[in-house]
């Protein structure tokens, strides 16, 4: 007897907000400051499937405090995390203008993800490796990274670290604990559970911090690092930054219409928790916790950071041609700066004027970097590194081929 079914159909996540009309952001799964428990660091994995599944939030709407997540963090921090956030959202002002004026080939900033980064750096040791993409430079600025050499990585010029061998803002700080960004998305999650496992049969006590997009979830390498580091343990942070958008697609085709990111660490036997990322707080603890945990051979631990790029993607992209142009203006979860603002105040910890002085000075920070490093080259003035640094850094010891390459260029 023939069955009256319909055809077969796909299924195509579509955004709920387009140019032209106001994203309804109740898809996002809110959970409301200070609700979500904090568990024991050794909690079992399984156990942790309704905070992968909620949202751990601290700041509240008016600045306060709530909840375990928000106990013990040192007020010292909250003022470092600060100056950090506003240093990474003043440098990815400049450096946008610089690119613009074709000092530089391209850029990226982090702009309303400042506080992922800077958090969990400030939650790490110095000699812990992150392994970040190219969005995660806030990471940097709380390491306190010299300016000039950053921008001068940007300007390809002749004091460019990398030699002019990499894209402007893929950066390579061994000294300050991050791995060199790699253009290939996801290929960080692999290198970070192996080089988490490398120092556990070192016998060392350093952990690795790994990070990758919502739309690099969908590569094969994110499955493959969840599996190494369940299987053996491995002492890393594996984060997700959702924000929403990887260039013009929608984190639903990457698999979060559903479900979260933070349930598929789970679902492979990992510690997982879904987390505000515009909270400061939230963050710096969410990371402590979970760096803990790694250190005391407890295992890895996934955190999907739920955020927002309110820029474009790039200086390549106009985001107003997928999603409403002021959609950040509406997104429920704020500007990270302002919230962690509005907390200092609240506790007698930060003032206006304090937040326009410290402005100030960062401001005359980068200013000052980025004048030095022009003084070396800027992409349209020539000054870039030397034909001969091609022959370098290829191998421990040049061959005689190269050697003789080298010579027949007379470099």
């Amino acid at each position: 007897m023939n069955q009256p079914y319909a055809p077969l159909r796909l299924h195509v996540p579509e955004p709920s907000g387009r140019p032209g009309c106001k994203t309804d952001f109740t898809y996002l799964r809110l959970t409301d400051a200070g609700l979500v428990r904090k568990p024991a660091i050794d909690v079992e994995p399984a156990d942790t499937a309704d905070l992968a599944k909620g949202l751990i939030r601290v700041l509240d709407d008016q600045g306060q405090a709530l909840g375990p997540w928000g106990e013990g963090v040192p007020v010292e921090i909250l003022r470092k995390g600060m100056r950090a956030m506003l240093k990474t959202r003043i440098f990815d002002n400049r450096m946008v203008v610089a690119q613009r004026q074709k000092k530089m080939s391209f850029y990226m900033q982090s702009l309303g993800e400042e506080a992922i980064g800077s958090a969990q750096a400030l939650a790490l040791n110095i000699d812990d490796m992150c392994f970040p993409t190219y969005r995660q430079q806030s990471i940097l600025m709380a390491r306190e990274v010299p300016l000039v050499d950053l921008i001068c990585q940007l300007l390809s010029n002749e004091r460019d670290p990398l030699k002019g061998r990499q894209l402007p803002i893929m950066y390579s700080v061994k000294d300050a604990g991050f791995f060199t960004i790699s253009g290939n998305l996801a290929t960080q999650f692999v290198q970070g559970v192996g080089w988490g496992m490398a120092s556990a049969i070192k016998g060392d006590t350093k952990i690795a911090s790994a990070w990758i997009g919502d739309g690099a979830t969908a590569e094969s390498d994110f499955h493959t690092a969840l599996t190494f580091a369940h299987v053996y343990r491995a002492p890393v942070i594996l984060n997700v930054v959702n924000n929403q958008w990887a260039i013009s697609t929608f984190q639903a085709i990457a698999g979060g219409e559903a479900t979260t990111f933070a349930g598929r660490g789970v679902g492979c036997g990992i510690a997982s928790l879904r987390v505000d990322g515009n909270d400061f707080i939230a963050v710096y603890a969410a990371s402590a916790w979970a760096a803990e945990r790694a250190r005391r051979n407890l295992g890895p631990t996934l955190i999907e950071w739920v955020t927002y790029r309110a820029g474009p993607h790039s200086t390549s992209d106009d985001p107003s041609k997928y999603r409403p142009a002021d959609d950040w203006s509406h997104f429920p979860l704020g500007d990270p700066i302002a919230r962690l603002k509005q907390h200092l105040i609240k506790i007698g910890q930060w003032s206006e004027e304090e937040h326009a002085a410290v402005s100030a000075e960062l401001e005359a920070e980068v200013v000052k970097a980025q004048k030095e490093a022009e003084q070396y080259g800027t992409l349209a003035g020539g000054q870039i590194p030397s034909a001969a640094t091609m022959f370098e850094d290829v191998y421990k010891e040049m061959p005689e081929h190269l050697k003789r390459q080298r010579q027949a260029l007379g470099i």
